[in-house]
């Protein structure tokens, strides 16, 4: 039942802070006690998972494949601690900076039914389900871009909504097409039919899937709506947004990429491959041509996710793994330096570069929490961007791919040179006007160095955290534990 309560804990939030309406204290309480207890259901699934691997659901007691299928390999359960912990983390943030006709207009209970999808998505065993809940999110960040009215929100939230109903029309096509050829939704019962049928049109089927988890995830040449829309909503939304919504569109391709869509390896993840190239290459040029600091960020995102897909395509355990870590890594760096805008933008009253500066001797100590993420997405030494660049090029070396090597060493090249064009301008050079003197909230400060601490941990423990994705590099590789944990005896 454990698998339940990463879907039951934010919908039971979202429910009392819909019942505290107009009690804004109680809905900041319920809304952190909610966030905290997601966090601890997480770790404990994690912690069941990672002793006896898989873990798995009948709702209502209805056999594989025939009823709702939850669960939860190596895999998702790192997902599901990730994502819980970038709840906790926007939500005391936000505390500080949402103000209070947004949280009037359902800024809390919103929030959390934004974590139910991104929950529901790591840990369904069923593509329909997988539909629905990244439906619930669509609703969810829609809301959440568009609350307050602003009319940058407002052009931002339509592109955003738009672009990503069209993956959502790819995704129900290919759905429809797969329950055609198959049967089936059960995403186990999925990867025996397919590989049973082996015929051409699962291939066709599986460039819808591309296509529609693409969108989602941001790759190239479907990234445009991110960059125009991250940078709108406040501080604490554009850093959920960037830490999760994207990855779940990840998570999903790697999901389906390695159990269902595996008969034609050489056209679909050769594919994926370019596509990963090319994702990294323009989202870092976005951002090396960009001037203000969450549109830099945003471009960042893009070019990041060419890193996590660039394994994917390379489709060895070595090369997984460091997809898997380098989510781990990105998730908590990337919400961190959105958090991190927020301070900034707080201080001087603008993102644009050039009407900044003098940070580092105003704020020394936010300077500091800035290098930490910002050299690690970068990938120096020994922060954790540079374990998870140092994986996927040791596994592309080892697959004899030595060009998108080079590409992703060039990225990462490119990506030092534009958060040194922020350190730079936003906090070494003299401010042309003078900088903010109130008092930054703790409130603000505490989840930044949180998560600024998990970098160094990712960094300092990269040995066993590279383990433990190998572990479930493996188990994405051989998904035979997988499928007999959802089937059991109907396999």
């Amino acid at each position: 039942m454990i698998l339940i309560w990463p879907i039951l804990v934010p919908l039971l939030t979202a429910a009392a802070c819909l019942v505290l309406w107009r009690r804004l204290r109680l809905q900041r309480a319920v809304s952190t006690a909610g966030s905290a207890v997601l966090l601890a259901a997480s770790v404990r699934i994690f912690l069941e998972v990672e002793a006896s691997e898989i873990v798995a659901l009948q709702v209502g007691d209805w056999p594989a494949p025939y009823g709702i299928t939850l669960v939860a390999d190596l895999f998702s359960a790192i997902m599901l601690v990730l994502g819980a912990l970038i709840g906790v983390a926007t939500v005391v943030y936000a505390l500080a900076t949402i103000d209070p006709g947004r949280e009037a207009g359902g800024f809390h209970p919103v929030l959390h039914f934004l974590l139910m999808g991104v929950s529901g998505a790591f840990v369904t065993g069923d593509i329909f389900n997988l539909f629905v809940w990244f439906e619930v999110m669509l609703t969810a960040s829609f809301v959440l871009l568009a609350l307050g009215g602003e009319r940058g929100q407002m052009e931002g939230a339509v592109k955003y909504v738009t672009l990503n109903l069209m993956s959502s029309g790819f995704f129900l096509t290919g759905i429809g097409a797969l329950y055609g050829m198959t049967g089936t939704l059960n995403m186990a019962d999925l990867a025996v039919r397919t590989a049973a049928a082996d015929s051409p049109a699962t291939t066709v089927v599986a460039m819808l899937f591309l296509v529609a988890f693409g969108i989602k995830a941001a790759v190239f040449p479907l990234f445009f709506w991110l960059p125009a829309s991250y940078h709108t909503p406040p501080f604490a939304v554009s850093a959920l947004f960037a830490g999760l919504l994207t990855k779940v569109g990840v998570y999903a391709m790697i999901r389906t990429f390695t159990l269902i869509f595996v008969t034609d390896i050489e056209h679909t993840h050769g594919t994926i491959l370019v596509i990963a190239g090319a994702t990294m290459l323009v989202g870092v040029l976005g951002a090396v041509a960009a001037n203000e600091f969450r549109r830099i960020l945003s471009f960042h995102i893009v070019s990041q996710i060419g890193f996590m897909v660039m394994g994917l395509g390379l489709y060895t355990p070595l090369a997984l793994a460091g997809s898997i870590f380098y989510l781990i890594h990105h998730i908590v760096v990337k919400a961190n330096l959105f958090l991190i805008s927020g301070i900034t933008y707080r201080i001087h009253g603008t993102g644009d570069l050039k009407a900044m500066g003098g940070i580092s001797r105003s704020h020394p100590a936010l300077a500091l929490l800035f290098l930490i993420p910002a050299m690690s997405l970068a990938g120096l030494p020994p922060l954790s961007g540079f374990f998870g660049k140092l994986t996927l090029a040791a596994a592309g070396l080892e697959a004899g791919r030595y060009s998108i090597v080079a590409i992703s060493l060039a990225a990462g090249l490119l990506t030092l040179v534009s958060m040194t064009k922020i350190w730079a301008e936003a906090f070494w050079k003299e401010s042309p006007a003078p900088p903010s003197a109130e008092r930054t909230p703790r409130l603000m400060l505490w989840p930044v160095a949180a998560l600024a601490a998990c970098t160094l941990v990712i960094g300092l423990l990269a040995e066993p955290l590279v383990a433990i994705s190998l572990r479930a590099a493996d188990g994405l590789m051989d998904p035979r534990r997988y499928i007999e944990a959802v089937l059991g005896g109907e396999r």
